[in-house]
């Protein structure tokens, strides 16, 4: 899928879902593209279909809460991490709506979770200053780093490392084969006490990672030698305690951001340039944006899901 910037200006908002009574927290996409899975504080979960673009079913996590929801190797199948009772990861068959598995280990807030796309390896990060690494058919955990303080996490596309951002300050990359000698290699791109780091995504490429903070400012860095490329200011971030998502287009060349008033900022990855802000009418914080791995679709998300696409013939604009 290759966007060009005309394409992405022609965005609009053509559906609307309203199954949620509270923020939704996370969103993702199943590896095809056809299943949209999302997590909310009213301790829901709700499945879409993007192919037909209608709402397929809710899930209640009423007991354990739910945030940071991620599929695994299958549509049928997804983890989240706990926001009541404990910091326990949870693994929920979709299915029938049952637990297969719990992954315990964390005793604070799990800050991210990133899962392999090519092995069932699930990364975790957490408040209690440590990254856990697991295997999802298994409940024990298959190594751990500590000494982490306000840690994110996140593989790169193939698989075969992943990067960690410490304390809002360095990014240092492990080998997965051999994470337990210690990073590889460690960045430190800039110096910006003023906000934290609340997310690290690599882009689909590979050659980009792409940092979120509790400001205005989204840091696009190269991924091999951690130099700063270019940091996108123009989004409104009014809440240091809940983070607005940033995230890359399939083919890595445009990224995507909430923001606090509404909008969605889109800005090109090679230019630095702002190619639009999407305005779908809404004034809640869009909390979650990404975009569909297959399909020319946008996600958003404030306590509203938002679907975005170009234009098609008798599409009604919301």
């Amino acid at each position: 899928m290759k966007l060009i910037p005309s394409v992405v200006q022609s965005f609009r908002a053509t559906k609307a879902f309203s199954e949620n009574t509270d923020r939704i927290n996370s969103i993702d996409f199943s590896a095809d593209g056809i299943t949209l899975i999302s997590s909310s504080d009213d301790d829901s979960i709700q499945i879409y279909d993007c192919e037909t673009g209608v709402h397929k079913r809710t899930l209640h996590s009423k007991k354990y809460g739910a945030d940071l929801v991620r599929f695994t190797h299958t549509e049928n199948s997804a983890v989240h991490s706990s926001t009541k009772i404990d910091d326990t990861i949870r693994y929920l068959s979709l299915h029938d709506n049952k637990y297969i598995r719990y992954f315990p280990g964390h005793v604070k807030k799990v800050t991210s979770l990133s899962m392999s796309a090519v092995e069932d390896t699930l990364l975790s990060s957490s408040l209690d200053k440590s990254v856990r690494i697991w295997d999802v058919r298994s409940p024990n955990c298959q190594g751990v780093i500590n000494h982490c303080d306000r840690p994110v996490v996140s593989f790169d596309p193939e698989g075969l490392s992943f990067a960690v951002a410490i304390d809002s300050d360095e990014v240092r990359m492990y080998d997965m084969r051999s994470f337990d000698k210690g990073p590889f290699n460690t960045f430190v791109p800039f110096k910006d006490s003023s906000n934290d780091w609340t997310g690290l995504k690599f882009s689909p490429d590979g050659k980009m990672i792409l940092i979120s903070t509790n400001g205005p400012d989204v840091h696009l860095l190269d991924a091999f030698n951690g130099k700063l490329m270019t940091t996108f200011s123009s989004r409104v971030n009014n809440n240091k305690f809940i983070p607005l998502e940033t995230s890359f287009s399939p083919d890595s060349q445009f990224v995507f951001s909430g923001s606090s008033d509404g909008t969605v900022h889109v800005w090109n990855s090679e230019t630095g340039a702002q190619e639009k802000i999407l305005h779908c009418g809404y004034s809640s914080p869009m909390h979650c944006v990404q975009f569909n791995p297959k399909f020319m679709m946008l996600v958003s998300a404030s306590t509203q899901m938002i679907f975005w696409t170009p234009p098609y013939p008798d599409d009604d604009q919301l």
